[in-house]
């Protein structure tokens, strides 16, 4: 059981779990419509003016059956795309509340019924990670105020509640936040740019764990896919090794004794 190699980095873009969120009509299924051998799991409208394949989610078994053959590799794709991974959670919800008859998750008492609904969203999601897949997870944004041990910071994060939320973000390999950058025109104006934020920020959520982006791009796909192959050709630079001074040449051995050393006065 216990391995005897390393196993090497993947570095394929088919072989990434991401997160990608922001703000209602940015532009995320559009960016995510550009990845190679694209299937949207569709669990919302919004996609009409998109030229994809997409299959309309509507509970949590249609998503388990369109899982299942996914994994049976039967098929051309090669990336996919929940669009949205909030809707997806919410069928999650309700499968587990019809299955035990319940109203709503608390009605089991004792937190169970949240586990079972992390634990089912938790097991879907992962397996579908492991697929030799990527796996593009689309969320909304929205504000949130946080007590942090200076005081209330408000904090823009992704729409999932607080439990899916962290399961999705310890999950994926590279968080991309999308949002407006506003810079000044040539005439003086205002003008915003739509980019993706990819490290960490006290105000929002991102973060690569490849290391292999920069802090900001702009929302567009062949741009992230070349920033992202910039990364994996770029060599790695090796640790400084000091450098010895050269000793100077020994002086000539005397009989005399050798000077009796100062001792520095002690200080406080």
């Amino acid at each position: 059981m216990l391995p005897t190699q390393k196993t090497p980095p993947k570095t394929a873009l088919n072989d990434l779990t991401i997160l990608l969120w922001g703000q209602n009509k940015i532009g995320k299924s559009s960016w995510c419509s550009h990845a190679e051998g694209a299937l949207f799991l569709a669990t919302e409208a919004g996609l009409n003016n998109l030229d994809v394949y997409q299959a309309p989610i509507t509970t949590w078994d249609d998503l388990l059956a369109a899982c299942k053959e996914i994994a049976e590799g039967k098929h051309p794709y090669k990336t996919i795309i929940i669009d949205t991974i909030d809707n997806a959670y919410r069928m999650c919800a309700e499968h587990v509340c019809a299955k035990f008859k319940i109203e709503h998750e608390s009605d089991l008492g004792y937190g169970k019924g949240y586990a079972l609904i992390n634990n089912e969203f938790y097991r879907v999601l992962n397996k579908l990670a492991l697929l030799p897949y990527g796996l593009f997870l689309i969320s909304h944004s929205q504000e949130k105020e946080i007590e942090t041990r200076t005081g209330k910071l408000t904090r823009i994060v992704p729409t999932l509640p607080d439990k899916a939320r962290k399961i999705v973000l310890g999950m994926v390999d590279i968080i991309l936040f999308c949002d407006l950058e506003v810079t000044t025109g040539a005439d003086g104006k205002p003008v915003q740019r739509r980019v993706i934020r990819t490290k960490p920020h006290v105000n929002y959520e991102a973060g690569d764990r490849t290391g292999r982006l920069p802090e900001m791009l702009d929302l567009d796909f062949q741009k992230f896919v070349a920033a992202y192959a910039a990364g994996t050709s770029a060599p790695t630079s090796a640790p400084a090794v000091p450098t010895v001074p050269e000793q100077p040449a020994a002086a000539p051995k005397s009989n005399a004794a050798p000077p009796r050393p100062r001792v520095a006065a002690a200080t406080r």
